[in-house]
């Protein structure tokens, strides 16, 4: 198995070869690097000062204990287990507070099934983060009605303003913005005088097979989405979990300005993910978790849905284009 790029900041670059984590930092951005056989670059720094650090995680899935498991079907492998959510949320956890954000979202699938434990166990593990954390509910939290962390929000910081939206359909796998929602957006990023991350547990559709059992966010109000995106340059991106993957996508309305899946919590690779907000721009890294005990896991996971013929390693790690780059300005 090759070494994997599993983190290439401006200034930082991890390697995992299976539970083998190697460190490069204090390195020159936008450089050339060679590290275990590979050469890759650096990301650029943007000019300016860092103004603030968010940091986001999504599908973490507490009260979960049967992974790769598709509804009723039989296939898999289905690896089953108590408390592998646990581990892997602790080990997010210690990683995301050593880097002391000034913001950590949760964007959904806090549960398994909504259920009150799940709940509890969620805000015992990341209540540790006080009033910085900020949470968005998504489908696995919602499916029998319950409306903990409904509704949308705007969080505001040092060179960012950051919209939250609900996405969530009471019973539902796929999602959906009303006009309300859509028009409190167009207000709340016109208003807004620094760039603006948009966030919510569901992708929107941008082309392809028109359907509404789309998985993400259905075609109708996903396209008018991508309608008020492309009447605020303000918005730099919009960020996205419940796919389990890593993956940037662009619409031609839009420009280069990403729409951006980022990886589950509870199974390979385990992701979390980090913004740097310089007064000239922002990066996204990815982080994979690597504390030992989420590395045993994690590994494990990668022969998730093989059953289905889906090589899950390529499905959810993505590419390095798809986890670490600066957000392009619009």
């Amino acid at each position: 198995m090759p070494v994997e790029l599993t983190t290439v900041a401006d200034d930082e670059i991890v390697t995992h070869d299976g539970p083998v984590v190697r460190r490069y930092t204090g390195l020159t951005p936008d450089t050339e690097v060679a590290v275990d056989g590979v050469t890759v670059r650096t990301l650029p720094r943007p000019p300016g000062s860092l103004l603030a650090r968010i940091v986001t995680v999504n599908d973490v899935h507490f009260g979960e204990v049967e992974c790769g498991r598709i509804d009723d079907s039989p296939l898999g492998p289905i690896l089953r287990g108590d408390h592998y959510p646990d581990v892997m949320n602790a080990g997010a956890i210690v990683e995301i507070a050593a880097v002391e954000p000034d913001v950590v979202v949760v964007k959904g699938d806090l549960t398994n099934a909504g259920r009150p434990e799940e709940f509890a166990a969620f805000r015992a593990a990341y209540g540790i983060f006080g009033d910085r954390l900020h949470v968005v509910r998504g489908n696995h939290d919602s499916y029998d009605g319950r409306r903990d962390y409904a509704g949308d929000a705007v969080v505001d910081g040092a060179g960012f303003r950051l919209i939250l939206l609900d996405t969530a359909r009471a019973g539902r796998p796929n999602g959906w913005l009303d006009v309300s929602q859509l028009d409190w957006l167009d207000t709340v990023a016109a208003e807004a005088d620094r760039p603006v991350l948009v966030m919510g547990h569901h992708h929107p559709w941008l082309g392809g097979h028109r359907s509404e059992d789309y998985f993400g966010i259905r075609p109708d109000p996903s396209e008018a989405l991508v309608a008020v995106i492309a009447r605020r340059p303000q918005i730099a991106g919009y960020f996205a979990g419940h796919t389990h993957r890593n993956r940037v996508r662009q619409h031609a309305a839009t420009g280069q300005m990403p729409y951006v899946e980022v990886g589950c919590v509870k199974d390979f690779p385990g992701s979390w993910a980090e913004y740097r907000v310089y007064e000239g721009g922002i990066l996204q890294i990815h982080h994979r978790i690597s504390s030992p005990e989420a590395l045993a896991w994690s590994e494990q996971c990668r022969v998730l849905y093989r059953d289905f013929g889906i090589d899950y390693v390529a499905y959810a790690l993505g590419t390095l284009a798809d986890r670490c780059f600066l957000i392009p300005s619009r």
